[in-house]
């Protein structure tokens, strides 16, 4: 059977392997910021649809020791690529190198793209074209030492692409991380959330897709379904019991509230919340934090407030939001789990209060913890 190695954000493996136990992947192992499985296509096709914390899916193709341009060449000739696509159809060779024959990732990949268009055209008196922007067959090169490895992406746009977000927040959360950080916290699905300093409120649509059972893949397209070799019954058939599954759950949305001092960032998130399906169903509240009154008692907090990621931020400033944010939680949210994303420690300590869990995770390319509060009730 097919080997699949699937990325996330570094900190959330436990859960992504959580997530493909609880979809039947088979012999699943950890990497660092990723996780491989055995299994059938069919599962791989489940995980694209839904996976929430995943980034991509891949699978891997071939692998062996690589010393030069023929080694590679040779390497890329073992597969049989009429399997994933035609002639008519178009490719995408994307590469990694570290310690290789090879000093940048470009010449690498012309190496395997030019392995592939002549087997095509061996085969067929054609080639295949390259395309950039949404190919039917996204490869990957890995080239590590003297080790390579190809794979086929299956879902072509990064699975964190759920096609409700079309303006970014200027600080915006992925949400593939989004979505494994609440799988990180205590909450039962059903109780109040709250997101005091929401942005474009993604933690606030991913509770509610989880709380509803709606799959992230849900109304998006993936690079598989262009394959030669997929399954279109397989998939279908997932894809319907995943349409039944969210219509069963639709009005199961628990009271979600956020709030953010931004009008822009509240015009994002309600542009968002709408074209997640969620409308009316989210309640967004434009002000401080230190004004803000929640409209019901919150169980879960989640929030991913500003620690200085950006050069224009005043520290003096960003020490009094997160004091402000603390006596929030102290004042307001009595005996609730309060989770808070930070990236500078020092401002952690403006709370207030102390952190019964510290999860390491990275945002982007800063290096955060998922800190758990317990907010004494009052």
């Amino acid at each position: 059977m097919p080997t699949y190695y699937v990325a996330c954000t570094l900190g959330l493996e436990e859960v992504l392997a959580r997530e493909l136990r609880e979809l039947g992947a088979g012999s699943v192992t950890l990497r660092r910021g990723a996780c491989s499985f055995v299994d059938e296509p069919a599962t791989a096709y489940a995980a694209c649809l839904w996976l929430r914390s995943a980034i991509r899916v891949q699978e891997e193709l071939a692998r062996g020791p690589v010393r030069d341009r023929d080694d590679l060449y040779a390497l890329a000739s073992t597969v049989d690529w009429s399997r994933s696509m035609t002639h008519l159809q178009t490719l995408a060779i994307d590469g990694s190198v570290k310690d290789s024959f090879a000093n940048d990732t470009r010449y690498p990949v012309l190496v395997v793209k030019d392995a592939i268009c002549d087997q095509f055209r061996a085969a067929t008196g054609k080639r295949p074209d390259v395309a950039r922007d949404r190919p039917d067959l996204p490869v990957k090169l890995v080239l590590q030492g003297e080790q390579a490895i190809l794979y086929r992406e299956l879902g072509g746009e990064p699975l964190h692409k759920r096609g409700y977000r079309e303006v970014l927040h200027r600080s915006p959360l992925n949400e593939a991380t989004a979505a494994g950080l609440l799988l990180l916290t205590d909450w039962d699905r059903r109780s109040p959330v709250l997101d005091p300093m929401c942005g474009s409120a993604t933690f606030l649509i991913e509770a509610a897709w989880l709380a509803t059972d709606r799959a992230p893949g849900l109304g998006r397209t993936f690079a598989f379904e262009r394959w030669c070799d997929t399954d279109l019954g397989a998939w279908r058939a997932l894809y319907d019991q995943a349409e039944a599954r969210a219509a069963a759950g639709a009005e199961r949305v628990p009271k979600l509230c956020g709030n953010d001092r931004h009008p822009g960032a509240i015009a994002i998130a309600q542009q968002a919340i709408g074209a997640a399906g969620l409308g009316g169903k989210v309640q967004l509240v434009h002000g401080d934090v230190r004004d803000f009154a929640p409209p019901f008692p919150p169980a879960l907090v989640v929030t991913n407030p500003p620690y200085g990621e950006r050069l224009q931020d005043d520290p003096r400033a960003l020490a009094d939001d997160w004091r402000a944010l603390g006596q929030f939680l102290h004042e307001r949210c009595g005996g609730a789990s309060a989770y808070v994303l930070c990236g500078a420690p020092e401002l952690s300590r403006q709370l207030g209060l102390r952190a019964s869990q510290k999860f390491p995770v990275r945002n982007g390319p800063i290096e955060c913890r998922w800190l758990r509060y317990q907010i004494d009730a009052r």
